[in-house]
């Protein structure tokens, strides 16, 4: 870490105290390091999240899948990881136990990925056996590091015995064995861990690494790239905690360097690297690879302030909406590669639409929202978040999907060699992506612009934020997404002025997402009610942000909001041959689907009426407690009684038949 003047001075003074003030100590030198990192860490996103530890999520939706991450998940993928080898790994690489290499190849990944997730956990939910058990693992990954700082265990143990030969030689084949992506998520593990204990033994071990891919790759240098993109993600959040910008430097080459053939041979659109960048304009290739990729040069562009890639980032992003996105937020159609296809190529039963998919594709509109502010990406984050990533995880923390279907006939495989959820996978890398989103979900529900405060997401929540230099205490209560009553207060004790702007969802907009490709049967425009203090007001709605008189407010004022929620019906654009002639159901955020389990003759040859009405009831003895829609359809020449759930509930009872799009009467 490079040390500032400022550092420096209070280590002189502070060392002569350190034995009698050791916790003294430890608290300026810290206040030290924030210090020093926000004189050199200038420009970022215009736009702020207000960050996850300040936002403590309070409702019947979130909070439980947080508690089971938290008390399930985090506990059982550790469990998995040591079963499957994934620990011992690195014990057997640090020369603390004999025995071979296990597993894949990235293997090391899924570790540091838990640990993320674990340490965000620990910000908000303090766990001291948690942290122990952490410090142990630590210990291993650091004895696992070679003098140098190279860590990848699949070469370490035995370069001549490693997992499909990537061990023999450091940096050969980038493209396939991972060596850069795994220590990507080495980064944001380190950057996470230190952040919520303040202890540097993770962090030493990533900076250490990171000198060492700075000194080997770059201009002049090794001019390779990875074959995974995720090193980009983690380098930036390396600059932002130390403040040095030689990792935000490589970050930008690994960018710049993707496309070009001086110094390396290009892997090809599999890994987005047939051409430059700047010079890309479709979603190709490995979904996953692509989702990070586009999240990592967002972020170069917001910390660099370069417009250079503005023009691809947005042609792609079109691209995706327009041609390449499932009705529930996934990416990724085709099997073989785990990624794009043609346009409008989006079939059903085959849909890829990978959990870590739906993750990266949150992750890439979270930052374009924070880069320019538009509601779209946020739209398009929200329906994501409900649906395509949702669904990926089951309600017990303990079972999961790598692909999220839109239709099964309830016997074929497709998870991984699995017709249903699967308890875990030999390449696990989504279980574990879940473990890290689901405790950083409360960063995402606000956000602030210099007097300017953005509520995004409608999770019940307290959130404490920083405006003008006060604070501003927000609570929301609601029961979205079971129905759209919002109300937000405040509990600040002294005045804080603000802009509140409150995001319109698009769905309550009449649009089913950005482009094209999807809309609604009835192309209306739903209701918003207004209140503040008790008093109606009109709704004025700009760029699909509420926004409230900029006041000052103080503590008990309220805000009530009531989005109206209607069951809807979508049809797809004629282009997406899948989806001719058939209809999905919607109501509010969520995606629904027909399950052999509420339709036992099944759903595959159900006709819906266009026209036909459909009622929602809340069944809170159903499946943890849902909505349901329920209406009639034919079957041949039979009328039947239907029954659709959320998308993201399904698979939680027997195997059978499901269908997102159900063909049209």
């Amino acid at each position: 870490m490079k040390i500032t003047k400022i550092e420096s001075i209070c280590t002189i003074v502070l060392n002569a105290f350190k034995n009698r003030l050791p916790g003294i100590v430890t608290i300026v030198m810290m206040i030290a390091v924030n210090l020093a990192i926000a004189q050199q860490v200038k420009q970022d996103y215009p736009i702020k999240p207000v960050p996850f530890t300040k936002v403590q999520i309070k409702d019947n939706f979130w909070q439980k899948r947080l508690e089971t991450n938290r008390e399930v998940t985090i506990p059982y993928t550790f469990q998995k990881s040591e079963e499957t080898g994934r620990i011992n790994n690195f014990e057997r690489a640090g020369g603390l136990e004999e025995g071979p290499f296990e597993g894949i190849f990235f293997n090391d990944s899924d570790v540091f990925k838990i640990i993320e997730g674990a340490s965000y956990s620990l910000q908000v939910h303090p766990d001291e056996r948690l942290k122990k058990y952490l410090d142990d693992v630590i210990f291993k990954i650091a004895a696992a590091q070679e003098e140098d700082g190279y860590l990848y265990t699949n070469r370490t143990i035995d370069p001549s015995k490693a997992a499909d030969k990537g061990g023999e030689k450091r940096w050969t084949d980038l493209g396939v064995y991972h060596e850069l992506y795994n220590v990507g998520h080495l980064y944001e593990a380190a950057v996470a861990h230190f952040e919520a204990t303040g202890q540097r033994n993770l962090l030493d071990v990533a900076i250490k690494n990171a000198n060492l891919i700075e000194n080997v790759f770059g201009p002049a240098k090794n001019m390779g790239v990875p074959g995974h993109q995720e090193i980009e993600l983690g380098l930036v959040k390396l600059y932002r905690v130390t403040g040095n910008k030689k990792y935000l430097n490589l970050a930008k080459f690994f960018i710049d360097q993707r496309g070009n053939e001086d110094g390396h041979t290009l892997y090809g659109e599999y890994a987005q690297d047939a051409e430059p960048f700047r010079k890309q304009e479709k979603a190709v290739g490995h979904s996953v690879r692509a989702g990070y990729f586009y999240a990592g040069v967002t972020d170069i562009a917001a910390i660099t302030g370069t417009h250079e890639y503005d023009a691809s980032l947005h042609k792609i992003w079109d691209n995706i909406i327009d041609a390449k996105i499932y009705l529930t937020g996934g990416i990724g159609a085709e099997p073989k590669h785990e990624g794009f296809g043609p346009d409008y190529e989006l079939p059903n039963a085959t849909a890829y639409t990978e959990t870590c998919a739906a993750i990266s594709l949150m992750f890439w509109n979270h930052r374009l929202f924070l880069l320019e502010g538009d509601v779209k990406y946020m739209d398009v984050f929200e329906r994501t978040l409900y649906n395509g990533f949702l669904s990926g995880v089951s309600f017990e923390g303990n079972t999961f999907f790598y692909p999220n279907p839109l239709e099964t006939d309830g016997f074929s495989t497709f998870n991984q060699g699995v017709c249903g959820r699967s308890p875990w996978f030999d390449c696990s890398c989504c279980p574990v992506n879940v473990v890290r989103v689901l405790p950083s979900l409360p960063g995402y529900i606000y956000a602030t612009k210099d007097d300017e405060v953005f509520v995004n997401l409608f999770i019940g929540s307290t959130a404490e934020l920083n405006v003008g230099g006060k604070d501003l205490i927000i609570n929301q209560t609601t029961n979205y997404p079971w129905d759209g009553a919002v109300e937000i207060s405040f509990d600040n004790k002294e005045d804080v002025i603000a802009d509140i702007k409150i995001r319109v969802p698009g769905w309550l907009r009449g649009e089913v997402m950005p482009g094209n490709l999807y809309q609604y049967q009835d192309e209306k425009d739903l209701k918003v009610e207004l209140s503040v203090n008790g008093k109606k007001q009109k709704a004025f709605i700009s760029d699909g942000y509420l926004e409230l008189d900029k006041k000052s407010w103080k503590e008990g004022d309220k805000v009530n909001l009531n989005f109206e929620m209607e069951v809807r019906k979508v049809v797809a654009n004629e282009k997406v041959v899948a989806d001719r002639g058939k209809i999905a159901l919607e109501r509010g955020p969520l995606v629904y689907c027909v399950e052999e389990a509420d339709n036992p003759d099944g759903v595959l040859s159900l006709e819906i009426q266009e026209q036909g009405n459909l009622n929602y009831t809340f069944e809170k003895n159903l499946l943890n407690g849902v909505g349901k829609i329920t209406g009639a359809a034919m079957m041949g020449n039979e009328k039947k009684k239907i029954t659709a759930i959320p998308y993201f509930a399904w698979a939680h009872r027997k195997m059978g038949e499901m269908a997102v799009w159900i063909d049209a009467k």
